[in-house]
């Protein structure tokens, strides 16, 4: 197969999902954008009100509410539940709840970014090996102690794991000083394999069995024991990794018509792939140390986006990052409540919504293809 676009781009990488941004089609796309804006962000708050509400000692919605209006505003609102509900509300469940929101929109701005940047349809947060990276460096500190790798907290051995193996497959994807979409996926695939193969070789020869089972429910996903103090790190790189994406959203438009188009209007492709690619890595990298390895929510979320507002980037990060946010809500509500006091790993419960979603995806793509 070749590794060339055709030049100008002609052919639309996103063949199941072309927008046509022209005449009545994008009148009706711009007016739609605003409302699907706001539908999105009265259903987060909602979402995350019945999320922090529900769990082995329910609250009441009013109650909950007035305990988040009165932790945020006080003085402005009467009283609400006691003590003990806004222990449980205040200190345990809202920041599992907005860690929910940060990692579901991170992984999906991670996936639309990358779907550009790689030129892949099929492409999520997972396809470069970064996360298989990340997840071998938290496995390392959470198996063999942090002392392991000079006392770096999990977060930090997780960056650092994804930004070798980002740079393993930037190093592995070179000829002759140039980075193609193609070697970029062939390289990603092999150092997510050579990852998964070291931590799961760190797993069965782990000095001690005791907490194995925890080490593999975390790598399936899981939110649990979050606090306030842990929410710093992924929230601040989550509103950077947004403002730089945002920034960039007019060339990754190019980037999906083609290098030569895009060197045409006058963009250095090699410096903006790397750009995105360290920008993603960090994204990707912090969210899996917060929440583990969670599959399918940046495949699924952007075509979703797409299906709805176009390829624009401008449209699709800002609504991507609410649509994965309120999914990531949702899937965490159900993972906890669907089989309590048992949990399930969210990779199990996204899953579920993403396997038959990504067929559909495939048998529409061979379906237009075919066409």
């Amino acid at each position: 197969m070749s590794e060339r676009q055709p030049k100008g781009g002609s052919r639309a990488p996103f063949s199941f999902s072309r927008a046509r941004t022209s005449g009545r089609s994008m009148s009706v796309v711009r007016g739609l954008v605003p409302l699907c804006f706001a539908a999105l962000v009265v259903a987060i708050v909602l979402a995350t009100v019945v999320a922090v509400s529900l769990g082995p000692v329910r609250v009441p919605l009013d109650v909950t509410g007035g305990i988040i209006a009165n932790h945020i505003a006080p003085g402005f609102f009467g009283p609400a539940g006691t003590p003990t509900e806004n222990q449980i509300i205040w200190e345990l469940r809202l920041p599992r709840a907005i860690l929910a929101l940060v990692v579901g929109a991170g992984l999906s701005l991670v996936g639309a970014a990358l779907q550009a940047v790689v030129r892949n349809p099929l492409a999520d947060p997972y396809l470069l090996g970064v996360s298989g990276g990340a997840a071998f460096g938290a496995v390392a500190v959470l198996v063999l102690g942090s002392s392991a790798i000079g006392a770096a907290p999990l977060s930090v051995a997780a960056f650092i794991g994804s930004m070798v193996a980002t740079f393993a497959v930037y190093a592995i994807a070179q000829r002759h000083g140039r980075v193609t979409p193609t070697r970029l996926i062939l390289a990603g695939v092999a150092i997510a394999y050579l990852f998964q193969a070291g931590y799961s070789y760190l797993l069965i020869s782990a000095p001690s069995p005791q907490g194995l089972q925890g080490v593999l429910f975390w790598l399936l996903g899981s939110l649990a024991m979050i606090r306030w103090d842990g929410l710093f790190i992924p929230v601040v790189v989550l509103l950077a990794g947004c403002l730089i994406l945002f920034v960039y959203a007019r060339p990754l438009d190019a980037l999906l018509t083609g290098d030569d188009t895009a060197v045409a209007l006058g963009i250095d492709v090699q410096r903006l792939r790397i750009t995105l690619v360290l920008v993603t890595s960090l994204l990707t990298g912090v969210m899996v140390a917060v929440s583990g390895a969670i599959a399918f929510v940046g495949l699924i979320v952007p075509h979703f986006v797409r299906l709805i507002v176009g390829s624009a980037h401008r449209r699709v990060l800002p609504l991507a990052f609410l649509v994965g946010a309120l999914l990531m809500q949702v899937v965490d509500t159900v993972s906890r409540t669907v089989k309590a006091p048992l949990e399930l790993p969210l990779s199990v419960v996204t899953a579920a919504i993403g396997v038959p979603f990504f067929l559909w995806l495939l048998r529409n793509r061979s379906n237009t293809e075919a066409d």
